[in-house]
């Protein structure tokens, strides 16, 4: 009986006591610029454009192994919502909070988005700078091609994802009753979005690089990450203190070695009594 509890608890590998070790990182920064306008609610991707988009991302981030990720949110205006880190679990809240209310500021400037992305993107020590846009391409304002100069002028790569289809839909939104109509502009005209593949293709060949449209079967972000950013070269990011645990294993396998040697000797004084 006493074999059996010992023999379950050292299966169980208990740990007691521990010590901080220093660890050493590698690895590359991946910084993601996502559209969080109201055309992101298109549903001619499903869920929508921008729940699709965040789905991918989680995707993602089961792939990385000590990369860093991080966050920026533009609509009319653009947000840094969470810094470069590889702390995935709180990458993770902030990627459940975006909605189309993150930034404050309505419309599509993909220009204050990519200088935003510019302004994160700061280590000079860094070769081979690159952002992922994520967006319809639906741009309002701003001049997208002149940010792209400005990135490519510094050696900041962008890769953009278009989501969204062609024929696109009109958008669905929730009025002040929580209920779900179709959005109309200032004419009172109904508002369809439909994906620009030729102004993300431009921007991405601007910089030197890639365009990607998504697809159901592939969203785009993880052909860039396997085919591009994994095999760059990896930077030393900041060591991380962890929390070594000791083993203790071997004191309940110890004493189940005991026993079972005890018993055995036992069993055979007994058969030759």
């Amino acid at each position: 009986m006493f074999i059996y509890i010992f023999s379950i608890i050292t299966l169980a590998r208990p740990q007691w006591g521990f010590e901080w070790r220093e660890v050493k990182r590698k690895g590359t920064d991946i910084l993601l610029v996502i559209d969080v306008s109201k055309s992101m609610l298109t549903q001619d991707v499903k869920p929508n454009r921008l729940e699709r988009t965040k789905l991918a991302v989680k995707d993602l981030i089961k792939k990385l192994k000590g990369d860093r990720i991080g966050t920026i949110a533009f609509a009319g205006d653009a947000f840094l919502v969470c810094p470069l880190t590889s702390d995935y679990g709180g990458f993770m809240l902030s990627l459940n909070d975006l909605d189309i209310n993150s930034v404050p500021r309505g419309g599509t400037n993909l220009s204050v988005a990519i200088d935003e992305a510019l302004k994160n993107h700061t280590d000079e020590k860094e070769k081979d700078k690159a952002i992922i846009v994520i967006t319809d391409g639906d741009n309002l304002e701003g001049d997208p091609m002149e940010a792209a100069k400005r990135a490519n002028a510094v050696g900041v790569k962008i890769y953009t994802v278009g989501i969204g289809t062609e024929e696109g839909e009109l958008i669905q939104v929730k009025n002040e009753r929580g209920a779900l109509e179709f959005l109309k502009d200032k004419k009172g005209n109904f508002v369809k979005s439909r994906l620009n593949d030729k102004l993300l293709s431009q921007i991405s060949l601007e910089t030197g690089g890639v365009y990607v449209k998504s697809s159901g079967s592939e969203f785009g972000i993880d052909f860039i990450y396997d085919r591009y950013l994994e095999s760059r070269e990896k930077k030393e990011l900041e060591n991380k203190q962890e929390k070594l645990y000791y083993q203790r294993f071997q004191y309940p396998l110890l004493i189940a070695l005991i026993l079972l040697i005890y018993q055995t000797v036992l069993s055979y004084k007994k058969e030759f009594a």
